[in-house]
């Protein structure tokens, strides 16, 4: 399927590798030009390299923390007026509700509600006068099954969904749409550093830490990226304009609930 998004301009945060990385390669694929940004400089040049080279598309690579205003602006300066934002960050650790200080609560909703929607504030409106805009959140599976270590991401990664179903509402006159995915147990740098958690703390080997969790997926295996990346282009897609506000659950069919 031709996703009808050849030549579009997208800007995609923490983007070197995981599942931005993968986002940013499945538009790439579809002939859109990528601004891409990472922490390291090192490897967010060695993905912005690799996917020109496959794909024949602009690339660009911003460094920075995107939870800074500073690499905000440098993506904006970089990608004026994007047609399609794929907000992405890394998530705050697991950890015990009694631990989390002022702080460390502070630290999760800059990192996973406040600088998404910085971005958004800022693409928004320019998306909105020229008539076409395709918002993707990638979020967590815990924004509709919390669980107590995942508290810090799923307090803020819940308030983002909250604003983003309202805010969906009021741009889909204009052909933007906002909307989220929700990964659950995808085969990434952060699911191998969840395991080793889970292996400390249970005792456990490695493998059987990657076991139980293939064992909690009802496909019996772990999302791969790509199938992350592919979804979330589908949702950029000229064929989605009639999808907005909703949370898209990528979980192997684990969510047990019915909405």
């Amino acid at each position: 399927m031709d996703l009808g998004i050849r030549n579009r301009k997208a800007i995609v945060c923490a983007s070197s590798r995981g599942l931005g990385r993968a986002c940013a390669e499945a538009l790439a694929r579809e002939g859109v030009h990528v601004t891409l940004n990472a922490r390291q400089s090192g490897p967010l040049r060695d993905a912005a390299e690799t996917i020109a080279a496959e794909h024949a598309v602009e690339v660009k690579g911003i460094p920075g923390d995107i939870g800074e205003e500073a690499t905000r602006q440098a993506l904006l300066d970089a990608c004026p007026e994007p047609d399609i934002l794929v907000n992405n960050n890394g998530g705050p650790p697991p950890g015990r509700f009694a631990d989390w200080d002022h702080d460390a609560w502070i630290g999760a909703l800059d990192a996973n509600m406040l600088a998404p929607l910085a971005m958004i504030r800022a693409v928004l409106g320019g998306m909105c006068d020229r008539g076409f805009g395709r918002i993707v959140n990638i979020t967590s599976a815990m924004v509709k099954t919390p669980l107590s270590p995942m508290g810090l991401s799923t307090g803020a990664r819940t308030g983002l969904t909250s604003v983003c179903k309202a805010l969906s509402r009021d741009v889909a006159h204009a052909n933007v749409t906002i909307n989220n995915l929700l990964p659950e147990r995808i085969d990434t740098a952060r699911q191998r550093g969840m395991a080793q958690v889970h292996a400390k703390l249970a005792r456990i080997s490695i493998e059987e830490a990657y076991d139980a969790m293939k064992a909690s997926i009802a496909a019996g295996r772990l999302g791969r990226p790509e199938e992350v990346g592919d979804a979330c282009a589908f949702l950029c897609s000229a064929q989605s304009g009639f999808i907005s506000g909703q949370n898209l659950q990528l979980d192997g069919a684990s969510y047990a609930g019915l909405i």
